[in-house]
């Protein structure tokens, strides 16, 4: 029983790092197409998880929440992106926004793939329906990265939407919102704990768009 658990949370890890290290990557090719070759310098713009893998928030937390049988979740080690880097045409508020929403962007098209995926595979294959390790898998790497996508655009520092909150934002309420920056680690805590209720409304949307492909391909 023991062993069977251990594999369990092992293959169900793979998924997650594959995300993040994605997630990861568009974030440092992102910067680099807009000029900063920081990350790219720095050995991030790899689709080798070992360049992305954070100890405690990719395998150790995500390991602990599968053992106890709750969902998935878990970070990566943060892409370094220098925006004074970035060319001139590009504004650093706008390179900023951009390079943020690529992460997430990525897991969405991870998510897109992993439906067609699945799409196929139901209508190609003879296995039975809900026993099949594939689908299994192709179904955690589309609800895993639809979770990824929603919960870094919330726009609360540090996740990447609060990049995108920042560019939007209104000059005149810039220094309040650098006063709220500061509070960004206890802000995360906040939003661990809370997120998953701030996302689960436009979860279902997305999920619910990701189902109508997914029986318009089986």
């Amino acid at each position: 029983m023991g062993s069977d658990r251990i594999v369990h949370v092992i293959l169900a890890l793979v998924p997650l790092i594959l995300s993040l290290t994605v997630h990861e990557y568009s974030h440092a090719w992102s910067a680099w197409k807009l000029g900063d070759d920081t990350a790219s310098r720095m050995g991030r713009m790899t689709l080798n998880p070992i360049a992305h893998i954070d100890p405690f928030g990719t395998l150790l937390l995500p390991a602990l929440m599968l053992w106890s049988g709750g969902f998935v979740f878990g970070w990566a080690k943060p892409v370094p992106i220098d925006p004074s880097r970035f060319r001139r045409e590009v504004s650093q508020g706008a390179g900023m926004a951009i390079t943020a929403s690529a992460g997430p962007l990525s897991n969405l098209v991870l998510a897109v793939l992993g439906t067609v995926g699945l799409g196929v595979y139901y209508r190609y294959s003879t296995a039975e329906p809900g026993a099949d390790a594939v689908v299994a898998l192709l179904s955690q790497i589309v609800l895993l990265n639809v979770t990824l996508a929603l919960f870094n655009l919330i726009p609360i520092p540090p996740l990447d939407g609060s990049r995108v909150a920042a560019w939007l934002m209104p000059y005149r309420l810039r220094n309040q919102w650098h006063a709220v920056e500061q509070f960004a680690p206890f802000l995360l805590i906040a939003i661990f704990f809370f997120g998953g209720r701030l996302i689960a409304g436009p979860s279902r949307f997305v999920i619910g768009l990701l189902e109508s492909l997914l029986r318009a391909i089986a």
